[in-house]
């Protein structure tokens, strides 16, 4: 919990359940710091939660997805999803 309960981790996980993402992706999706985000997915890479993939390609290649351990959350999410949508209401 105190590694998904800091800022924007939620968010970061919640983008990559779309998919693979690279991180420009990720950035232009979300209005969290190049520097967060950097943060953010070293720690979920050091805990197994995010696979950082490196293509051998010129100019290389960074994607970033899920592990196992990443989309057993997803249910999670959806249902914090469905929480929200019920519950929260929108503000203009």
């Amino acid at each position: 919990m105190q590694l998904l309960g800091k800022r924007w981790t939620g968010l970061i996980l919640f983008q990559l359940l779309m998919g693979p993402q690279r991180f420009s992706e990720i950035e232009s999706a979300l209005p969290v710091s190049g520097r967060l985000l950097t943060e953010r997915l070293k720690e979920l890479e050091k805990e197994g939660i995010v696979h950082r993939q490196i293509y051998p390609e010129v100019p290389v290649r960074v994607e970033y997805s899920l592990t196992e351990k990443g989309r057993a959350l997803e249910p999670i999410f959806k249902d914090l999803q469905n929480w929200a949508e019920n519950w929260v209401e929108v503000k203009e």
